[in-house]
């Protein structure tokens, strides 16, 4: 019969084999864990983005090839693509094909809807830009007491999903103008110089263009001194209807001192222009865009004073948490000090740093007490066996092989006690546990001895 010691115990590995494959488990599971979080908390910026603007000719084509050249200049580079308009802009970033697109006020969800919750959609604002008036030319037609005078008359209002249009209607259906009124009033679907052009020749009594002061066919249009601007008298009710609109005032000779023009002060309605991204955007590019507004809208025109804008209030759409904490607490603080990249990198360096620190300091308290226990398990183990081979010594009388198999188990806890390295506090047992081998050995040989004498 085999000893038990001998059944119970299966060759161990040796020990530097079993550390080493400890410390690369415990190296896998850190880089594992690593990988995951820069994977989630901290991807990389993409190089590349892609913003909705306007038509060629508007503002809003005009403040994105600003804005390219600024984000050209950080390593980024941003596509541009013309549109029809807000309206359609809110579809391209709804639907994905573009992360970032200006917006025009009156047509985004809390303009519709003031109490709506951020979830209500995946779009967020970064700030709003620049105001955006509601320019009314017309030749004939005086409309400072009202736009009750455009019923029956053909109104050129924007081209087919642009913000204009919408804005345009709402407009004047608050004076029950409408075509469908059966009164002969046609709203034109033209706009930018199109419609211009189509007040210049006649062919329509009156033109409604929604753009910034900057844009080139408000400039047209206010250098024309065959167009008559009108100047609501009822904008600061308007606005009080609308909450969207802002009443302004055109200061006389604003636009054309030389010219004094417009040859008297203006009242006008106008809306905001909104950045608007879509909220899975990378917070380094939205950090970045925020910038580039600042660079670019900060100084002021016409109708708003230097540092009016970009802004956080009154936007259309949730503000972005990253503008939140922009307006609130300024550029990131490496962004301060180090170009775009650099900043990027050493912020992914100390992202993960920390939670690598937070792992190896109380991984280096326990551990070592994580190899003592082991140590002093492997200690009790071979204890554990020498009882064991002890009682099959007291319990019955072995045969050669049995005897054998003993020998050799008994000169392999000796080599194991041999090179196995243990703490001093451990020694004593260690010694003990030598002892007790050659104790077990001595006996094992006296009943060789007997086995010998017998024969």
């Amino acid at each position: 019969m085999i000893p038990a010691a001998a059944r119970r115990t299966p060759e161990q590995p040796p020990d530097q084999w079993r550390r080493a494959m400890l410390w690369g488990i415990l190296v896998l599971l850190l880089l594992v864990l690593l990988w995951l979080l820069v994977r989630h908390l901290s991807p990389v910026p993409p190089r590349s983005l892609v913003m909705t603007t306007g038509a060629p000719d508007g503002a809003y084509y005009r403040f994105g090839e600003r804005y390219r050249e600024i984000l050209r200049a950080n390593g980024i580079d941003l596509v541009l693509q013309p549109s029809r308009g807000g309206m359609e802009n809110i579809e391209r970033l709804k639907a994905g094909s573009a992360a970032v697109g200006f917006v025009q006020g009156g047509t985004g969800i809390l303009a519709t809807n003031p109490e709506a919750p951020a979830s209500a959609t995946a779009l967020r604002s970064l700030a709003t830009v620049a105001y955006e008036p509601v320019w009314i030319f017309s030749r004939t037609i005086d409309l400072d007491e009202g736009l009750g005078a455009l019923a029956g008359r053909r109104v050129a209002v924007g081209v087919p999903g642009s913000a204009n249009l919408y804005v345009a209607r709402e407009l004047l259906g608050a004076y029950g103008i409408r075509p469908d009124a059966g009164d002969g009033t046609v709203f034109v679907q033209q706009g930018g110089t199109d419609a211009a052009r189509l007040l210049a020749e006649g062919q329509v009594d009156a033109a409604i263009v929604i753009a910034a002061a900057q844009a080139p066919i408000v400039q047209q249009l206010l250098g024309d001194s065959s167009m008559r601007l009108a100047s609501l008298a009822q904008a600061p009710g308007l606005a009080q209807r609308h909450p969207y609109f802002i009443p302004l005032t055109l200061s006389r000779g604003a636009a054309d001192p030389a010219h004094d023009l417009p040859h008297h002060d203006v009242q006008l309605l106008a809306t905001t222009a909104n950045l608007v991204v879509r909220e899975d955007i990378h917070p380094a590019l939205a950090h970045l865009l925020l910038d580039a507004a600042r660079e670019v809208h900060s100084a002021g025109g016409l109708l708003s004073r230097p540092g009016t804008f970009p802004s956080e209030k009154g936007t259309d759409f949730p503000l972005s948490d990253v503008a939140e904490r922009y307006f609130k607490n300024g550029r990131p603080f490496l962004q301060n000090y180090l170009p775009f990249w650099v900043a990027i990198w050493v912020q992914r360096v100390l992202l993960l740093l920390v939670p690598l620190a937070a792992i190896m300091v109380p991984l280096a308290r326990v551990l070592p007490g994580i190899v003592t226990w082991r140590r002093q398990s492997k200690l009790y183990r071979r204890y554990g066996e020498l009882k064991y081979l002890e009682q099959d010594l007291a319990s019955h009388k072995l045969d050669a092989a049995e005897r054998s198999a003993a020998h050799a188990k008994l000169d392999h806890i000796q080599d194991e006690i041999v090179h196995a390295q243990f703490p001093l506090d451990l020694y004593d047992r260690v010694y003990t546990l030598r002892q007790h081998v050659d104790y077990v050995r001595a006996q094992l040989d006296r009943q060789s001895e007997r086995a010998s004498d017998g024969s």
